[in-house]
């Protein structure tokens, strides 16, 4: 049996915010980052909350790559303020410190969690529709893919003028994510129709507007375009869920304190090599699916394996176009550190949660094959 179920509200739009004031809020309680607060642009919720005469409580301590002190804080505080509505605003780091704080109040307490309204200023992690968070264990220099439905927003307003001062390079690298997210719930083995549906719209849209919005930011209907487009991502491997490329990005950014949309970029032409099985005879089921993206993007060339490997090129040629590194010395990670933790990363993305549904099944030498490639890159 296959399964697709979709429960969050979702508002887009320039001014979609305002709908925020029709909410029956009686205690509000807001997760963002020091600089969201600093700046003022909290003020998009706090004045509504105002005017609405809610009680609101911001927690403006989360941090890149959250971690369990962060959320330990977190909850301390939401324990203390009791909210009846939880309001995620920021970027995936935001939002993921929000769902695992409020799933860990609702279950210390055993009682229904209060209301999440996801706000994302980035669009690149589709944390605002998901069933996942991930949380960093900085000591052990592991990412942990945290799932549960119960983490999933009830609404999410995505105004594209919230993104519009986020600085080319993250834009670039969150933009990566979103086509990650896409290409690899297309090919995962739990795909089904209506995850399809959502993966190739959010590829198509990918393709034909980052690179607009890393060249223009302000240019608001690209913006517009890139903000559903994450969301769509997010529907999509939300219920068919992800593959090796998010499994390596996690394991290396966790190892090298790199951002996870970078990460994934930089993986994501040797992992579609890989899966696809360029390098062995015949034609696998995931390289015809490869081959159906391929199509959709109107790549094309002689046979079905120089077709994705002409993708593959595009892809990078994509990347150069927008700042991403498309070689492992522009990381700027120490050589000698990282050919030590390869066995270590290899180790720990075998375990993530992600290769399950990888449409290759990998051995452990396998993911360390792909790492040294990406340093031979």
């Amino acid at each position: 049996m296959e399964e697709f179920t979709m429960n969050t509200r979702i508002y887009m739009g320039e001014d979609s915010c305002e709908k925020i004031s029709e909410f029956e809020i009686k205690r509000a309680f807001i997760f963002c980052d020091p600089f969201m607060k600093q700046s003022g642009k909290t003020d998009l919720i706090v004045t509504k909350l105002a005017k609405m005469r809610v009680e609101y409580y911001i927690f403006a301590d989360v941090v890149p790559d959250p971690d369990m002190a962060v959320i330990q804080k977190g909850l301390n505080q939401l324990n203390a303020f009791k909210p009846d509505t939880v309001f995620a605003f920021g970027g995936g780091s935001a939002i993921d410190t929000a769902k695992a704080v409020v799933h860990l109040y609702a279950k210390m307490h055993d009682i229904a969690r209060p209301c999440i309204i996801a706000v994302p200023t980035t669009s690149g992690t589709g944390s605002e529709v998901t069933a996942f968070a991930v949380v960093s264990d900085r000591e052990a220099g592991i990412k942990y893919p945290l799932i549960d439905s119960r983490m999933i927003p009830d609404a999410v307003f995505l105004d594209p003028k919230l993104t519009s001062t986020v600085p080319p390079s993250i834009t670039a690298d969150t933009g990566m994510d979103v086509l990650t997210h896409g290409l690899e719930a297309f090919v995962s083995t739990d795909a089904n129709d209506f995850t399809d549906a959502m993966a190739e719209k959010s590829i198509r849209t990918v393709w034909d507007y980052l690179e607009r919005c890393v060249a223009s930011g302000d240019d608001m209907d690209a913006r517009a375009h890139m903000h559903n487009a994450s969301c769509m991502a997010g529907m999509a491997f939300n219920a068919a869920s992800l593959g090796i490329c998010h499994s390596m990005a996690h394991a290396l950014g966790a190892q090298f304190h790199l951002p996870h949309g970078r990460c994934n970029a930089v993986l994501l032409p040797i992992v579609i090599e890989y899966n696809a099985g360029l390098e062995i005879p015949g034609e696998t089921d995931a390289l015809l699916r490869y081959l159906d993206i391929a199509r959709l993007l109107g790549i094309s060339a002689g046979t079905n394996k120089a077709t994705v490997h002409l993708m593959v090129r595009q892809i990078r040629s994509l990347m150069s176009r927008i700042g991403i590194p498309v070689h492992f010395a522009e990381l700027n990670i120490d050589a000698d550190s990282y050919l030590r933790s390869i066995d270590v990363m290899a180790e720990n993305a075998l375990k993530d949660r992600c290769t399950a549904t990888n449409p290759r099944v990998p051995a452990a030498e396998h993911i360390k094959r792909l790492y040294k490639k990406l340093y031979q890159s």
